[in-house]
């Protein structure tokens, strides 16, 4: 009788990628995949830490999960199990409790267990691991966009982030193995690659004179990908330098998620971010110099502790200033073992919404002009998905839009006029 595994991914794009990585594993070793509300031998949670809420979530998924199937093995990766390790493997119904290493041996580890009967906590300490894993991951649900892990872990240590202990320090694959990778991608038909990591921006700082842009000219000289796609960055990879290379390549998408956390320049400084306003704006200025059109999109964190109606005004006006064509927001969540757990001044839960939602509010209307700017324009567009006759996918510069059509468009690159704003906008094929 078949095997069967579940996964369920909770956080960022490297996690996607990670539990696609880990599914290709099960499956060269006969197992089946099913959805994560079905009847599975196995079950994995691909876990984030990165809010208190995340973590609420893994427990949630366990506790059902060992309720469809007593018998199944449960195994719990990722970074929640990275930083709490033994929280994790005393929830009841845990079987196997692995970090954010060591996920090529996870279907070992589950039979070893089932045979066992044993509980396996194989969590080892970051601190002194310098190589890149490769979690290679060639079979992709999505056959149209790919997801490649270049680097892990990060160095930065911001005041509110759990990440650097739940990751360890930087790490990044070289270039050789990331063009390898890319080639057998592109040969499978993908169009477009996402380059993602903990902190690409730092990609190559550990191995001498490497840098992200070098990656980035390596991979567009790959046959086959006509689109080249960033993970979130930080502003301080963003030069004239970088910008005029990364035109050159006449690959890399017009849209940069700029992570920003903080409009306010006292906060930016207690979150340690090691930017100013000033310096983020300056950044906007060059990207807007080399890509007119290109979209913004960052996150904002609010009730920041000591964040007073100022700072949070400062947040407000830099989304008028620069524009941004989508915001994320994040009312701030107390991490343990994080130095702004221990800060004065915590901000009220209520607070914290209500600034929440004017932000929202504020990102909305942004979002929504910058739609209506990309009227006016063609627009090129890489169709992805396809329902009931309609036709999904993204333009260059992430605006998210669908059509109708008799012709198959799925991993069909088209230009497009878009007709109208909204969650996902509609738009006609033209010069076809």
């Amino acid at each position: 009788m078949e095997k069967t595994f579940s996964i369920l991914t909770l956080g960022c794009k490297v996690n996607q990628y990670e539990s696609e990585a880990m599914s290709e594993i099960f499956e060269k070793r006969g197992y089946k995949q099913v959805d994560n509300d079905e009847f599975s031998d196995v079950y994995i949670v691909n876990t984030c830490t990165v809010t208190n809420l995340s973590d609420r979530k893994s427990r949630q998924f366990i506790r059902k999960s060992k309720k469809k199937n007593p018998d199944s093995v449960i195994a719990v990766v990722g970074c929640y199990s990275q930083v709490s390790p033994e929280e994790v493997k005393n929830i009841d119904g845990v079987d196997v409790v692995i970090g954010t290493t060591e996920r090529d041996k996870i279907v070992d580890l589950i039979e070893e267990s089932r045979e066992s009967h044993k509980k396996i906590n194989i969590v080892r300490d970051l601190k002194n691991i310098r190589e890149f894993a490769n979690t290679t991951n060639f079979d992709s649900n999505n056959r149209t966009r790919a997801y490649m892990k270049v680097q892990d872990g990060c160095n930065r240590f911001c005041t509110y982030c759990i990440i650097p202990f739940a990751r360890g320090p930087i790490r990044s694959r070289t270039i050789e193995d990331s063009v390898r990778e890319a080639k057998t991608l592109a040969n499978r038909g993908f169009k477009e690659i996402v380059l993602t990591g903990i902190h690409i921006g730092s990609f190559g700082m550990d191995m001498g004179d490497i840098r992200l842009i070098d990656l980035i000219e390596s991979i567009a000289e790959v046959d086959g990908f006509e689109r080249i796609r960033l993970s979130s960055v930080e502003p301080i990879i963003i030069s004239q330098d970088f910008m005029k290379r990364a035109v050159k390549t006449g690959k890399l998408c017009d849209h940069f998620h700029l992570s920003l956390q903080s409009g306010s320049n006292n906060i930016l400084k207690a979150m340690n971010r090691r930017y100013t306003r000033e310096d983020y704006i300056e950044k906007v200025s060059i990207i807007r110099e080399y890509m007119p059109n290109a979209g913004l999109t960052t996150d904002i964190i609010v009730g920041f502790p000591g964040e007073s109606e100022k700072d949070f005004e400062d947040s407000m006006k830099i989304v008028e200033e620069v524009g941004f064509s989508r915001i994320h927001v994040f009312k701030y969540s107390k991490r343990k073992n994080t130095k702004a757990a221990l800060m004065q001044n915590q901000i009220d839960g209520n607070v914290k919404k209500e600034r929440s939602e004017k932000l929202i509010a504020l990102g909305e209307k942004y979002q929504e002009i910058f739609e209506k700017e990309n009227m006016k324009k063609s627009q090129s567009v890489l169709f992805e998905e396809e329902h009931d006759g309609e036709y999904y996918g993204y333009t260059t510069n992430y605006i998210r839009v669908k059509t109708k059509s008799d012709a198959n468009l799925k991993n069909k690159i088209k230009n497009v006029k878009i007709l109208d704003t909204g969650e996902i906008a509609n738009c006609e094929i033209v010069g076809d």
